[in-house]
């Protein structure tokens, strides 16, 4: 078995105890690495020689391989939402959840200017200049193109990366990549956020478009116009309520009451109207 097969440096392995030391214990490391440190503060009690135990690898600042038990909030391999602790003119450092060790994001890896307590979207990698693990924004290459086990409207986890003027490119289930647009987009949201979400159309050249709502919101959302051009047209004021007759909701909106009532849910929901005794009223236009 190779090194790279045996010991994966930025994972979780399972190693055997060589010997105890005043400052910790060695780890079995094969001929490659020898033995490897895991320090007094992360050694689990009662532990002795020979005993196996489950820790995580990586490099310290003199590339030296460590091991600890406490797990990071990502591995190498992984997309992940992580804070920013501290910029230098190096690079950015990002708190990866192990006292003592921050994750090392390199200027040539970030997208933008940070600024401490800001949480970005980064992918976690095996720095191919020199031995360490670093994070970079520069992730799309680490994507998946194959959209295979996708299909239309299938529910998804999102991890929204960024907003631009289409809209919010997404990660789709740490895998694939993409976009919901600006103008279906009724909630605020920020690079970081994980949300559910739905595949809503995979296009001939295999990009995604991405949408917050199940398929059957699209006859809602298309439902809303209607309403909120009749408000407009009676200055904001419509007197319709819940107990209105299903035959005068239709002769004013052209549609069934069940549907006027999911409807004016959703915008009320948005804060575009407000439902009141005497009927519905409207607060404020929606954005483009």
């Amino acid at each position: 078995m190779s090194l790279e097969e045996a010991i994966q440096i930025g994972r979780i392995n399972r190693m055997r105890v060589v010997k105890e030391v005043e400052f910790g214990v060695y780890l079995d490391g094969g001929e490659e690495w020898g033995e490897i440190l895991l320090p007094a503060k992360a050694v689990p009690e009662g532990i002795k020689p020979e005993d196996e135990v489950n820790v995580f690898l990586y490099f310290d600042s003199e590339d030296r391989i460590i091991a600890t038990t406490n797990e990071p909030f990502a591995f190498v391999g992984d997309f992940a939402v992580l804070t920013v602790r501290d910029c230098s003119s190096i690079g950015t450092f990002l708190d990866w959840g192990i006292p003592g060790k921050d994750l090392f994001l390199p200027f040539r890896e970030q997208i933008r200017t940070l600024k401490p307590g800001e949480r970005i979207v980064v992918y976690v990698m095996l720095d191919p200049k020199r031995d360490h693990i670093i994070a970079t924004m520069r992730f799309n290459k680490f994507l998946s193109n194959d959209v295979s086990r996708l299909k239309p409207w299938q529910k998804v986890t999102l991890t929204i990366c960024r907003k631009t003027d289409m809209g919010y490119p997404a990660i789709i289930n740490n895998e694939n990549h993409g976009l919901l647009f600006a103008n279906e987009v009724f909630e605020p949201l920020k690079e970081g956020d994980i949300r559910t979400g739905y595949i809503k159309q995979i296009r001939e050249d295999g990009k995604i478009d991405l949408s917050l709502h199940k398929q059957g919101y699209r006859k809602l959302q298309a439902s809303q116009d209607p309403i909120l051009q009749t408000l407009e047209a009676h200055n904001g004021f419509i007197p319709v309520t819940d107990k209105s007759s299903p035959e005068e909701i239709y002769k004013l909106f052209s549609m069934s009451k069940k549907t006027y009532k999911k409807t004016v849910g959703t915008l009320f929901k948005r804060g575009l109207v407000s439902l009141d005794e005497d009927g519905i009223r409207l607060l404020k236009q929606p954005k483009a």
